[in-house]
């Protein structure tokens, strides 16, 4: 394990003691998959309060983590904001993208762990952001490319996003990860292979680098530079003993 991720571990087992010392909740900053990862597979006896995560919405792909000091029965918010950017006048904008967005935010000198995901809908993003960030970009967050913006508050409780996708089927051999990374990017076996072996491939924020790996119903597999899918399950099965599956893929 290198040296970042050891200090990592380190950080997020502290957070642990001291919501189970003090008796409070703590939180992480937004973990990426490759942190969320590191903090699923730290022996749970080495924690001292469990923890769940989140990032602000269903099937987020950043999440914060949350240290829970045992017996909480009281509700508990998330430090996240929910901040949208939409131009100042709609007729000069230009199209922008998840990277102009990311990249406006970050030359304000903020930290990419203080930001969660960013959804780019048609005329507008949407960005999770750390509460005690909401005033700063809020008032600094100005232009984005040529375009001037305009950044609202939104009610982070009444937010409802479902992420757009498409749905793919297919009949795969098994429910194998790589056969289905096959169905789901019309790429060969053998190309994708190498994506799982190098550590591109998560399965619901874990680190999957076996091939065979048997994907559950539900499961979201992410693939670093390529996206995401979620895997829904067994349709029928052929007469040859092929599974029909269905996935839908994230656009």
């Amino acid at each position: 394990m290198q040296k970042e991720e050891l200090m990592l571990q380190k950080r997020l087992l502290e957070l642990s003691e001291t919501a189970y010392r003090r008796g409070i909740v703590t939180y992480s900053d937004f973990l990426n998959l490759n942190e969320l990862n590191i903090l699923h597979t730290i022996p749970k006896n080495q924690f001292s309060s469990q923890y769940e995560t989140f990032g602000g919405y269903s099937d987020s792909e950043r999440q914060m983590a949350a240290f829970l000091p045992d017996a909480l029965y009281y509700t508990y918010f998330y430090p996240i904001k929910v901040l949208k950017a939409e131009p100042l006048h709609k007729k000069f904008a230009e199209p922008l993208t998840h990277r102009d967005y990311l990249g406006a935010v970050l030359n304000l000198g903020i930290e990419r762990s203080k930001i969660g995901d960013i959804l780019v809908m048609e005329d507008c993003a949407c960005f999770f952001v750390h509460e005690s960030l909401t005033d700063f970009i809020k008032s600094d967050l100005t232009r984005i490319r040529h375009t001037v913006v305009n950044v609202t508050i939104e009610d982070e409780q009444s937010f409802n996003y479902r992420p757009a996708f498409e749905e793919v089927t297919g009949t795969v051999a098994s429910v194998r990860l790589d056969s289905l990374l096959s169905l789901a990017f019309s790429a060969s076996r053998s190309k994708l292979s190498s994506l799982i072996e190098g550590g591109r491939v998560f399965v619901s924020g874990k680190l999957t680098t076996t091939n065979s790996y048997q994907v559950k119903e539900n499961d979201i597999i992410s693939v670093r530079g390529m996206g995401r899918f979620k895997y829904n399950g067994i349709l029928s099965r052929t007469k040859k003993g092929r599974c029909y599956v269905s996935l839908h893929k994230y656009i």
